[in-house]
């Protein structure tokens, strides 16, 4: 029996983050979102004392890759906003994490959008696929991978990956930036209350 969910720490909530950027960089880009159950190690142990040897070693907090997402799904999508708003967890799940692949912009590139979007403002879709196709046509962009986590004592971390311009390059850099992904960040903890 799974022992009450208390406070984790968010350092434990970013080594979860850490654990599953590095699985994904190793599975290379171009993967569709995934969602994670993360579950106290604790616990998983004592149900599975054979998994023990797999576990990420000192980890409090371990993430159980779910079912495959719709595949209508992808960064940010309305699709993303209604699946997460039908999505629950069981008690014994302490939190989740999102990742997915996004197109991130320079600053300057906000009066393009807005040129886009001025005219389908009145059509959230409409106004959506523009902001999309116009974030994928930018000669500015580069892609990233969001991370997006929850737990259920309101804790919150939201990092993003750029992709490396080097196709070398190995190493992960995960940044976080003040306002990244809250409206994700709030339908995670919803699924979670």
């Amino acid at each position: 029996m799974a022992h009450v969910i208390e406070g984790f720490s968010r350092s434990a909530l970013a080594r979860c983050v850490r654990d599953v950027a590095e699985f994904l960089n190793d599975e290379g880009w171009g993967q569709p979102p995934q969602l994670y159950a993360l579950v106290p190690t604790e616990d998983l142990v004592a149900a599975e004392p054979s998994l023990l040897d797999e576990l990420s070693d000192g980890a409090v907090l371990t993430p159980i890759a779910q079912e495959a997402l719709p595949s209508d799904i992808d960064g940010g999508s309305p699709a993303l906003d209604e699946f997460l708003a039908t999505t629950s967890w069981p008690e014994a799940v302490a939190g989740c994490l999102l990742a997915q692949e996004i197109v991130v912009l320079p600053p300057d590139a906000e009066a393009d959008l807005d040129d886009a979007l001025g005219p389908l403002l009145s059509d959230r879709d409409a106004a959506d696929a523009a902001a999309r196709d116009a974030a994928h046509a930018h000669p500015g962009r580069r892609s990233a991978r969001l991370f997006a986590a929850a737990l259920r004592d309101g804790t919150t971390l939201s990092m993003l990956q750029l992709k490396p311009q080097d196709d070398d390059e190995d190493e992960i850099e995960l940044r976080t930036y003040p306002d990244l992904a809250t409206n994700v960040l709030d339908a995670l903890y919803a699924t979670l209350d």
